[in-house]
């Protein structure tokens, strides 16, 4: 392939579609070679480390090439496709290009500083881009059914077997379908225009992609009618092992969990706490009327309480600058979820948590776990967070030493709610009763600041009425 000079040749470059991103991979490309595309035609879905993404055309013309096939990860500022806006006829399309041709066609142009400016911030100075290897047919791992952190009762992940792939017939029509639908099919290796779709005007959903696995899926043998050899278990697959690329989120979290707990020391402080009290009012605010169609938990009461007690002890509430030698206090908390989905652990937050009512928090809270949900997290969604909850309590579990999320000095994690025995009032009663962890920087927070806030968070899910005495 040769380099594209002529005036009426744009080149659409990988753009950073999340502040500070470096790279994406090429999910799917929905326009080839020859293709007439307008302004704002989604013409290819990436992967970033923070989300897939469709990335529309900011012209009309004529496809004139494709730099790099699906399955490439792309550096940011790296040019991916060639539009032709002269108007002309749609030359006839060409042979794939190597990789090695695209690089050399896709030579950024950069200052001093080798780096190119993006649609969102700059990218990072230029390095190779790499593809993918491939080994043989692989057998991902997918989450049949997302936990969210948020919820009281989790769901364990499935592991389904990946369904053959038939290939899209040339010049087809993009089936409808959403961006998580999409993922979902990638994943289960469905083409989605082999899938009937049975959602409103014809979009593919989420039950269509299994019921398109299961089709597809082989009968099971007759049972021989001698003994056979003892077998691996059933919940195994009949392969030794599966490798599974780490790549996009989970490569992205695995790096920040790494530099977090290599960089701040960190300090875990534990409490026992009865919240038989604040259980109870959870349940007379699902009767409330201001509460009405908002989903109401304890994570609520519990979000609730960590404000008041960061308002009652701000320094918690900061970050290390280390170029600067200098302790940030953010003077307002965007508030930050844990939530585990198909695509990873991701920590989506609560923009200025600090200053909603109980029903907005609810309301905030409730959008964020149905977006999570739907794989529709953005990115900007995942940035700016100044203290995090995890609820390790959906799994079971009754605590954890949780890593901070890198920028952030705490992070607390809430353990399954349960019924012990409990001394209430001099006698030993049955009682809901949670352990709470409270992680921390001890480069800016100290054993007292620590136990501060996690005493004042304690004593609120003890004693809820604190909630309005203390706010």
């Amino acid at each position: 392939m040769t380099t594209m000079t002529e005036a009426s040749v744009r080149e659409f470059k990988m753009p950073d579609v999340g502040e500070g991103l470096t790279e994406a991979e090429i999910l799917k490309w929905y326009v080839q070679p020859g293709d007439t595309v307008t302004d704002g035609q989604v013409v290819c879905e990436v992967e970033t480390a923070k989300a897939a993404v469709e990335l529309p055309i900011p012209y009309d013309g004529v496809v004139r090439a494709l730099h790099f096939p699906e399955g490439t990860t792309v550096d940011v500022g790296t040019s991916i496709i060639a539009v032709d806006v002269s108007g002309g006829a749609a030359p006839a399309p060409a042979d794939e290009p190597q990789p090695e041709a695209a690089e050399a066609a896709a030579e950024p142009k950069s200052g001093g500083s080798g780096r190119q400016p993006v649609l969102v911030g700059y990218g990072v100075a230029t390095s190779s881009t790499r593809r993918r290897p491939r080994k043989g047919p692989e057998v991902p791992v997918q989450q049949a059914s997302t936990a969210i952190h948020t919820e009281l009762n989790g769901h364990a992940p499935e592991i389904q077997a990946q369904a053959p792939a038939v290939p899209a017939p040339a010049g087809a029509d993009r089936p409808l379908a959403k961006p998580p639908v999409r993922k979902l099919a990638k994943d289960l290796g469905v083409d989605l225009t082999t899938v009937v779709p049975t959602g409103p005007d014809g979009i593919i959903t989420r039950e269509d992609v299994h019921a398109a696995v299961a089709a597809a899926a082989p009968q099971a043998p007759e049972p021989a009618p001698t003994p056979a050899p003892a077998a691996a278990p059933a919940s195994f697959d009949t392969a030794r092992e599966t490798r599974v690329p780490v790549k996009g989120v989970r490569k992205a979290t695995a790096a920040a969990m790494v530099g977090s707990a290599f960089t701040a020391p960190h300090v875990t402080e534990f409490v026992t706490v009865d919240v038989t009290r604040t259980m109870k009012l959870v349940e007379e605010l699902k009767q409330d009327k201001e509460f009405a169609g908002l989903r109401v938990n304890p994570l609520l009461l519990i979000a609730k309480a960590l404000l008041v007690a960061i308002k009652r002890n701000p320094e918690i509430n900061a970050s290390w600058d280390e170029a600067a030698q200098e302790i940030v206090v953010k003077h307002y908390v965007n508030l930050g979820i844990a939530a585990a989905t198909p695509r990873g652990l991701i920590v989506p937050n609560i923009k200025d948590a600090h200053a909603k009512t109980l029903p907005q928090l609810a309301e905030s809270l409730g959008e964020l776990v149905a977006t999570a949900r739907e794989g529709r997290t953005s990115p900007a969604a995942m940035q700016g967070g100044t203290v995090t909850i995890t609820n390790v309590g959906v799994f079971g579990v009754d605590t954890g030493t949780p890593i901070l999320n890198p920028g952030e000095s705490a992070i607390l994690a809430v353990g399954a709610i349960k019924l012990q025995p409990w001394v209430h009032k001099g006698k030993v009663k049955p009682r809901q009763v949670t352990t709470l962890a409270l992680s921390f920087d001890h480069r800016l927070v100290d054993g007292e600041l620590g136990s501060k806030v996690l005493a004042d968070v304690a004593a609120i899910l003890e004693q809820p009425k604190r909630l309005i005495s203390w706010a």
